[in-house]
């Protein structure tokens, strides 16, 4: 699928059911952009996301899907904030450091964010600390 906001081809993937609740509207399938960090409903997931695309800096294994959810919900920090702590713990507790995915994406020159994450990492840092 290519992404609707910026049409760069998108990394799809199944949404366990623990992290359905995350998801906007209960979605089985999400497809994450690794360029402008949209994250979208689709119909079909890859067996095998290659999350690697969307940088070097983004984890694999069991923390990334909570970290493709919480870049999905960053656009709207307020409404979202319990999800994303939530989603952000999952993170560390695979292994990862959440906040330094969010650094990193930020300094990636392939990465055209739809929202500033500078300011949503310090955000996020604040209210996690």
């Amino acid at each position: 699928m290519d992404c609707p906001d910026c049409g760069d081809e998108t990394v799809a993937f199944a949404v366990p059911d623990e992290y359905r609740e995350f998801t906007p509207d209960d979605d089985e399938v999400l497809a994450l952009c690794p360029t402008c960090l949209g994250l979208h409903p689709t119909a079909d997931a890859d067996p095998d996301p290659d999350f690697a695309r969307v940088g070097e800096a983004f984890p694999s294994g069991a923390a990334a899907i909570p970290m493709a959810l919480a870049l999905g919900l960053l656009d709207s920090l307020a409404l979202h904030r319990s999800a994303i702590e939530t989603l952000l713990e999952r993170v560390e507790r695979a292994g990862a450091d959440p906040l330094l995915v969010l650094d990193r994406l930020a300094a990636d020159p392939e990465v055209d964010a739809r929202m500033d994450l500078d300011g949503r990492r310090r955000q996020v840092a604040q209210f996690r600390g």
